[in-house]
């Protein structure tokens, strides 16, 4: 996009669309749900990965933090791995998906049928509090009743869609 041609001047209509693209080129909305899981069969691990990788080269869309008390922590816990030792490894290494699983397999001190299962039961089971429940529904335009999901996975997926309409197509 140099040059200042005419396809430039088509492509961005006005400093809006143009600060709108600058916006998504740098930063990025994690897309990978936390109900998704890579080989190794743990819930959230491919969501991590993805958000560490974008926060160490600055590329995280904000309000996004690489490493929650949420899933992410519970996640490093559940396989018994340092967070600051998974990110050095990810800002070092800038791994793909299966070379940071395969550094899992080595450094993990937790990774076996039960505590996966567990981990994995714990992710499926969480549900957001109230409040942000209702905020997430309230934002997606979706009513709060009982078909409305309530489980975190669900929430957290719906949240991430609204963020990246915001942030691209809106």
């Amino acid at each position: 996009m140099s040059g200042g041609g005419s396809a430039w001047k088509l492509a961005f209509r006005s400093c809006r669309d143009y600060r709108n693209w600058y916006y998504m080129a740098e930063t990025y909305v994690p897309l990978i749900s936390s109900g998704i899981a890579g080989p190794l069969g743990v819930l959230h691990l491919p969501r991590l990965w993805q958000k560490v990788s974008l926060e160490e080269t600055g590329k995280l869309a904000s309000g996004y933090p690489g490493v929650g008390k949420g899933f992410d922590a519970m996640t490093l816990a559940a396989l018994g791995l340092e967070e600051q030792a998974a990110r050095d490894y990810i800002r070092q290494s800038k791994p793909t998906y299966p070379q940071f699983e395969a550094w899992v397999k080595k450094n993990a001190k937790s990774l076996n049928r039960d505590a996966v299962e567990k981990h994995n039961a714990a992710v499926r089971g969480y549900n957001h509090d109230d409040e942000t429940r209702k905020g997430i529904l309230g934002a997606c335009k979706i009513a709060d009743d009982a078909s409305s999901p309530k489980d975190a996975v669900n929430l957290n997926n719906l949240d991430d869609w609204y963020e990246f309409h915001q942030a691209v197509l809106a």
